[in-house]
C-alpha cells in the first residue's frame, strides 16, 4: 500500500471507543490550528486500509456535544490524508418504524442548533461556500446499507436527522414538533461533521443507530440517560462488525464528487488571500496554491 493511498476515519460515538480488527494500532497526538481534537486518534489497518478512529466525546465518554470541537476533529482527520469519514452515533426515533437497535443512514440534516460560525473552516480573508444540497456521500451511504443488511441489520436508507443543541433532551413540544415536520431521527453532532467534512473535501456518511423513541411516544418512558446506555452496548457491537465489511469496499482513488467541492466554492480571488489564513487552512487548499 502507498503512502499516499488515502485514508478512512472513523468517528465514534457514544459507546464505540475501539475498532474490531484494527492491526498495528497505535495512538497519535494531533494538534491544529483549531486547537486540540475530542481525544488522541488511534491509527492502525483494516483490510490493508489506513484507518483513523477517534472518539468523538473522548474516551470514558467525558465531552458534552456542546463542547466538541468539531474544526479541530475534522482538521486532524483531514490532515492525516483522511479522505473518507464513517461517523456513527446514536439518534433518537420520531417515527414509529424505526425502532430502538434499528440503523437509519440520514441522506438529509435540518438545523435546529444556535451555532454557526465554529461550523466552518473559512472567514478571515477567504470565503467559500460549499454545496450542500446533498449533506452526505450517496456512494458511501449505499456501500452501509449493502454491507449491514448483509449482516442481518435492520437498515433504513435515508431520512432526515435534525440537530439539535443539548446536553438536555427534547421536550415533548419540542418532539411533537419534529415529528410533525416530518423528520426521521434526531441526535446532537452530525451536522456539523457532515458540515465540515464537506469543506475539507471529505466524503462523509452517518451510521445512526437508534436508542429510544425520543419523548413523543406516550406509552414509553421518556428518554433517559439509563434508556439509552440500555441500547448502547448492543449498537457498539454492530458498528464493529459493520465498519470492517464497509472499509474493505472503499476505494483507494479520492476520485468522488465530495472530493473536489472547492473548485467551485472558493469565492475569494486567489490574490485577496490573507498569509496569515493560507498558512491556517493550507491543509485544505493546498493544492491551490
Amino acid at each position: 500500500m502507498s503512502d499516499e493511498t488515502p485514508a478512512i476515519g472513523v468517528i465514534g460515538g457514544s459507546g464505540l471507543y475501539q475498532i474490531k480488527d484494527l492491526e498495528r494500532p497505535e495512538e497519535i497526538v494531533v494538534d491544529t490550528p483549531f486547537g486540540a481534537p475530542s481525544d488522541s486518534l488511534v491509527s492502525g489497518t483494516v483490510y490493508g486500509r489506513r484507518i483513523f478512529f477517534l472518539p468523538r466525546h473522548a474516551r470514558g465518554h467525558r465531552l458534552l456535544p456542546t463542547e466538541l470541537n468539531h474544526r479541530a476533529n475534522i482538521f486532524a482527520l483531514r490532515s492525516l490524508n483522511v479522505r473518507w469519514i464513517l461517523s456513527v452515533g446514536a439518534v433518537g426515533s420520531l417515527q414509529e418504524r424505526y425502532r430502538p437497535r434499528d440503523i437509519v443512514l440520514p441522506s438529509q440534516f435540518f438545523d435546529r442548533t444556535s451555532r454557526r460560525a465554529e461550523w466552518t473552516f473559512f472567514g478571515h480573508g477567504i470565503v467559500a461556500h460549499v454545496g450542500f444540497a446533498d449533506p452526505v456521500s450517496g456512494n458511501l451511504r449505499s456501500m452501509i446499507a449493502t454491507e449491514a443488511s448483509s449482516l442481518g441489520y435492520t437498515v433504513h436508507d435515508g431520512g432526515t436527522y435534525v440537530n439539535m443543541d443539548g446536553p438536555a433532551f427534547s421536550t415533548r413540544a419540542e418532539s411533537e414538533f419534529h415529528r410533525k415536520m416530518g423528520f426521521d431521527v434526531i441526535g446532537m453532532t452530525n451536522l456539523p461533521e457532515a458540515k465540515l467534512a464537506r469543506e475539507a473535501e471529505i466524503s462523509l456518511a452517518s451510521i445512526n443507530f437508534v436508542t429510544d423513541y425520543d419523548c413523543w411516544k406516550v406509552e414509553d418512558e421518556p428518554v433517559s440517560a439509563q434508556t439509552v446506555i440500555g441500547h448502547l452496548k448492543a449498537n457498539a457491537d454492530a458498528a464493529r462488525k459493520i465498519l470492517p465489511k464497509v472499509i474493505e469496499k472503499i476505494p483507494r482513488q479520492a476520485d468522488w464528487p465530495e472530493h473536489r467541492v472547492l473548485d467551485s466554492a472558493l469565492v475569494t480571488d486567489r490574490k485577496y488571500w490573507p498569509e496569515a489564513t493560507v498558512k491556517k487552512l493550507e491543509t485544505i487548499l493546498k493544492r491551490f496554491l
